[in-house]
């Protein structure tokens, strides 16, 4: 599968990187980390680069692009398979992963034509003022795990667009997606005549993460993690006056009211709370439901997870797949643990689940997606627990569900299920939910490229995707033209 994808073997005897599947948690054979002399020289080269690409025009540039959304046609079924393989994804996850990347591949080369400015009234006669926007710089990209080769794809295929050269510094839990997507994006690059140091990896822990971030020369940093490796991230970049495109964590709540579609409303939070064994930042956590249907809404939700078929993601049929690892596994465990000490009552779920036989089985870590019905919204429904943890809470008033939607750290993601028009305006509102993203009768998880994917409070406040999204990756320049013989100064002022 590698050798289809352009990789030749990346794996080294001693080498200090441990490359995993979370499927059997065994290993698959072990890498070795870059140094931060090397991160600093492949920065360099990448500044090489840019002061070629930023001279070519958008619509050529996106023909890299378009070439790398070829590729990615071509060879979606090994790079899905991969995912699996290394994410934990359920097949059609890891499918609809790719498809993602060949989509923003497709909505960038369209921006590649239509980096436009605006053209700005002025106050004085014969004069045009403009603004145009420019190639930026260097852009490192610090992505998580949990969507190994979406979130590289959002970044590199409108920092190519715009003009912008890439350094990638991937999870080290998913570095063969990652060597697989560098192969890709070479090859595209290859066949369009395009700078062979546009797109480079660095792979490494911690110390390779902070040799890019601080590298003055990396213009914008753009981070997808938790929110604690955001404060970490932030004041660094902001130390050296770079720029910063946060994707942080997530707490995302589903306010269920008395008028729902409770079929409809079922079949979201189910995916939406269990899909990619909750280890998305867009997951859903929290359902806060009416006072008069949350126990009928409780008892549905549990009978669909008593039936959620649990095991290898390859296996068809196969919903929910393994936790990425042990440390997540003792997060889920404490978790509910905390939950229950707070007065929470489990609903269903909770369990591990051994698959597989013998040292197989207990390396790996499946679990049966919990609910918890909480008294209450606590610290422990505050904090994000990255795995398949429904707290399930309820509201009297539509004003005290809103309020209790809002009162948590993070502000990525949210959604109602109404059929009632004034509910889901007031929820869209100004006074309705604070988040970046805030949907009516779909869950919280699960976003088209065409919108801007982010959100605000602890989630950092950055925008990926659609949308202007792609100004993040380019400077701005005001213009202003003197066509006439005269020198009117603004705001009146004579200087004569």
């Amino acid at each position: 599968m590698l050798s289809r994808l352009g990789v030749g073997d990346p794996f080294t005897d001693g080498g200090d990187l441990s490359c995993r599947t979370p499927i059997t948690g065994g290993e698959l054979g072990r890498m070795t980390s870059h140094t931060t002399e090397e991160v600093a020289a492949v920065v360099g080269r990448a500044q090489q680069a840019f002061g070629q690409w930023r001279l070519v025009p958008g619509p050529v540039r996106g023909q890299l692009v378009r070439e790398l959304g070829l590729l990615l046609r071509e060879h979606k079924a090994d790079l899905g398979a991969l995912v699996s393989i290394e994410a934990g994804k359920i097949v059609s996850e890891g499918l609809g992963e790719v498809q993602e990347m060949i989509d923003i591949c497709e909505l960038a080369v369209g921006q590649s034509r239509q980096l436009f400015g605006n053209t700005i009234a002025t106050e004085r006669p014969g004069h045009r003022m403009m603004e145009q926007w420019h190639p930026l710089g260097v852009v490192g990209v610090v992505s998580a795990f949990n969507f190994p080769v979406a979130v590289w794809s959002w970044n590199s295929a409108l920092a190519l667009v715009c003009g912008d050269p890439v350094v990638w510094k991937p999870s080290e839990k998913t570095l063969l997606t990652a060597l697989a997507c560098q192969a890709l994006v070479a090859e595209a690059a290859r066949r369009v005549g395009a700078p062979a140091d546009l797109c480079q990896l660095v792979i490494g822990g911690p110390a390779i993460g902070q040799a890019l971030v601080d590298d003055p020369r990396v213009a914008l940093v753009s981070v997808t993690g938790s929110t604690r490796m955001g404060k970490q991230v932030a004041p660094r970049v902001a130390g050296r006056f770079g720029r910063l495109l946060l994707e942080l964590g997530g707490n995302n709540a589903a306010i269920v009211t008395p008028s729902a579609d409770l079929d409809l409303t079922v079949r979201g939070i189910v995916f939406a709370a269990a899909g990619t064994a909750g280890q998305r930042c867009t997951t859903l956590r929290r359902v806060i439901a009416h006072s008069s249907i949350v126990d009928r809404l409780v008892e549905a939700l549990a009978s669909a997870y008593a039936s959620l078929p649990i095991g290898s993601p390859l296996a068809e049929g196969t919903l929910v797949g393994p936790l990425i690892d042990s440390t997540s596994f003792e997060g889920f465990e404490k978790a509910l643990a905390a939950a229950q000490a707070d007065g929470g009552e489990l609903v269903v779920g909770g369990e591990r689940v051994l698959v597989g036989e013998g040292e197989q089985a207990q390396q790996s870590f499946y679990v049966q997606p919990a609910i918890v019905k909480m008294p209450r919204q606590t610290d422990i429904v505050k904090h994000e627990t990255f795995s398949p943890v429904l707290y399930v809470l309820s509201y009297d008033t539509i004003e005290e569900a809103i309020e209790m939607q809002n009162d948590v750290a993070q502000g990525l993601s949210s959604s109602i299920f109404t059929l009632d028009l004034r509910e889901a305006e007031l929820f869209l509102s100004a006074a309705g939910s604070d988040c970046g993203i805030a949907n009516v009768n779909i869950g919280p998880s699960g976003a088209e490229i065409g919108g801007a994917f982010g959100g605000e409070k602890e989630t950092g406040g950055g925008r990926e995707s659609g949308s202007d999204s792609w100004r993040a990756y380019m400077r701005r320049a005001t213009n202003t033209i003197n066509y006439s013989t005269e020198l009117p100064l603004a705001q009146g002022v004579e200087f004569g």
